[in-house]
């Protein structure tokens, strides 16, 4: 008869001690076993299966709660224990968490620990020797002390420890299983291979908490090394575990160093020292203080500034202290400088305060001067214009009486007598003339000085002008020509102001001119709806300088008393005014000896 599989009889690997970890090849899966075969029952082919299906299901899980959850739910499926918990140790914590509960309310364990502190908890002792122990339902009060508190109340369960003898270094951990029933002899093997996973598990994750640890104190090393005041870092017994290189010139004694320098570097550790034993010895986390510490070369005065802090583990124990030092060197001439600026400035305000309060006065002053300025100007128009009105009157008459008289209305005149009669009325027109502008210059510093808006042609305002000037151009010989383009925009603007401006820039430019000719065009400007009338001659010219000089009032180029050309010098400034009326400006260009060419920019449409 043929042999067939029988029962399997797994064994684990021996473990390695944990000394020799470091030269074990890396974890590789699961834990390695020896399959023997004997002969057995049909029931040992599922057995087996269910052992191949507990080995597969520990493949991939790298979390001890993933793989004790899994195991547990193995327990029930395979063999029948429907309540079972798994309590392990963390790292450097003295007591038991829960893993793994199947079967049970996760509330009713949630919280649930065992200290390993706790030398009367028979679970202590459990997990310490590495015993099973089994509690049965309590009979009396004392059975009831002597069970220890778990989540199973007062019904029975058993105790099996993780982690036996010969295999791990350290015990791993207790499995909790409910149920009075005597444990099946796979039990054994269960414990032993879960015991393995957590251990591979528990080593996998020390040698990443290792590689971890190396990698945060390379960076540890490297933010030290890069910051330039000293750091030092103490252990818990107040000796130096780390400095970076400012603090080793301060605190470490150079090959070669003088007696002197070795004087200042001693001098430099004992006040740190003193320092850190006063730090360990009180109660504070944190602590600020001043040592008074010397340049390693030169021995000078060096104020310090040490900041320090307890470095605590999580059971709260004191496991270093880090010291920086700042030398405050620096920041004590900041503040000398900042106190001398301080002082600078306060007297700068001072000064300020000072010229402030004088231009005040001054102010005051000038506004009280412009005010009587104002008021003097004021009462000046004022006399300007009652003076030309008075002075016009009379001056009319004269003029009208002479122009009878030239006229015979009194009889015939002889011509000597005539001759000086037409010398009268030109001077008293020339006064006339004068009287008028002084009176358009007061009218317009008053603001009496209103707008008669109309809409009207230009090149019909030109030829009027032209017209009304026409006895001085036949005087003058020179040639007047019009650039008028036939499609110009009516505009809107006070006419009669616009041809007194006219009036006056031509007369200007027949004066000032003593052959050539003289050009008055216009043109219409869309970009900015203006059109612009602008006279040029072939006269004299104006210099650069002043060219802004001629706007001003009672202002000529030539203002002795044997000029060449007569006039009071308003003119320009009465055009300007009037043209700064109308919402226009006056604008000229000239070169001297060629000619000047005064450009009159007005709006399309005006407005009051």
């Amino acid at each position: 008869m043929p042999s067939r599989p029988a029962a399997p009889a797994l064994a684990g690997v021996p473990r390695r001690r944990a000394d020799k970890r470091a030269e074990s090849a890396p974890y590789a899966g699961i834990p390695r076993v020896r399959v023997a075969f004997d002969e057995g029952t049909p029931d040992d082919g599922e057995l087996l299966a269910a052992r191949v299906r507990l080995l597969e299901g520990f493949v991939g899980r790298a979390e001890i709660a993933d793989c004790t959850q899994f195991a547990l739910q193995w327990l029930d499926e395979v063999l029948g224990i429907t309540q079972s918990i798994c309590l392990v140790r963390p790292e450097t914590e003295p007591s038991l968490i829960v893993a793994g509960v199947y079967g049970m309310p996760r509330s009713a364990v949630a919280s649930y620990t065992v200290s390993l502190e706790d030398w009367g908890n028979p679970l202590v002792t459990a997990f310490a020797n590495r015993k099973a122990l089994s509690f049965l339902g309590p009979h009396s009060a004392g059975d009831r002390r002597r069970r220890p508190a778990t989540p199973f109340g007062d019904d029975a369960f058993h105790v099996v420890p993780l982690g036996v003898s010969g295999f791990s270094e350290n015990p791993i951990g207790l499995l909790l299983v409910g149920g009075t029933a005597s444990l099946a002899q796979e039990l054994d093997w269960f414990t032993t291979i879960l015991s393995k996973m957590l251990d591979q598990i528990h080593y996998r994750k020390m040698r990443i908490a290792e590689v971890q640890a190396r990698a945060e104190s390379d960076r540890l090393n490297l933010i030290i090394d890069s910051v330039a005041d000293p750091i030092v870092v103490t252990d818990a017994a107040g000796a130096t575990s780390l400095m970076n290189e400012p603090a080793e010139r301060l605190l470490t004694i150079p090959p070669q160093a003088s007696a002197i320098e070795q004087r200042w570097v001693q001098a430099n550790d004992a006040h740190f020292s003193s320092f850190i034993a006063a730090m360990l010895a009180s109660a504070d986390q944190r602590r600020v203080g001043e040592i008074g510490l010397n340049d390693p070369k030169t021995g000078e005065p060096m104020p310090v500034e040490a900041i320090a802090g307890k470095m605590l583990s999580e059971r709260g124990e004191l496991t270093a202290v880090v010291t920086i030092l700042h030398d405050r060197r620096e920041a004590i001439e900041k503040a000398r400088l900042y106190e001398q600026l301080k002082q600078a400035s306060g007297e700068l305000e001072r000064k300020i305060q000072a010229a402030t309060a004088d231009i005040a006065q001054q102010n005051e002053l000038l506004r009280r001067q412009a005010i009587e300025l104002e008021q003097a100007s004021a009462l000046k128009t004022q006399f300007l214009a009652n003076m030309s009105h008075e002075l016009r009157t009379p001056l009319n008459a004269m003029l009208g009486y002479t122009s009878m008289l030239l006229q015979g209305v009194a009889g015939g005149v002889e011509p000597p007598v005539k001759r000086r009669l037409g010398r009268i009325e030109s001077n008293g027109r020339h006064l006339l003339t004068i009287i008028n502008e002084i009176l358009d210059i007061s009218r317009i510093e008053a603001g009496r000085m209103p707008l008669q808006l109309s809409t009207f042609r230009v090149p019909d305002l030109v030829s009027e002008v032209k017209a009304e000037l026409e006895p001085i151009i036949m005087r003058s010989k020179l040639v007047v020509t019009l650039d008028l383009p036939k499609d110009l925009t009516p505009i809107t603007s006070d006419r009669q102001k616009v041809k007194q401006i006219l009036l006056n820039l031509l007369s200007n430019a027949l004066k000032f001119t003593h052959h050539g000719c003289v050009t008055i065009a216009a043109r219409r400007n869309p970009k900015d709806r203006t059109v612009s009338l602008s006279v040029t001659d072939t006269g004299i010219g104006i210099a650069p300088a002043d060219q802004d000089k001629i706007f001003e009032d009672f202002r000529q180029l030539d203002n002795s008393p044997t000029r060449a050309y007569g006039g009071t010098g308003l003119g320009l400034s009465i055009c300007r005014r009037l043209a700064q009326r109308l919402d226009g400006r006056i604008s000229v260009q000239s070169q001297v000896g060629r000619g000047s060419t005064f450009t009159l920019a007005l709006p399309i449409k005006g407005r009051k």
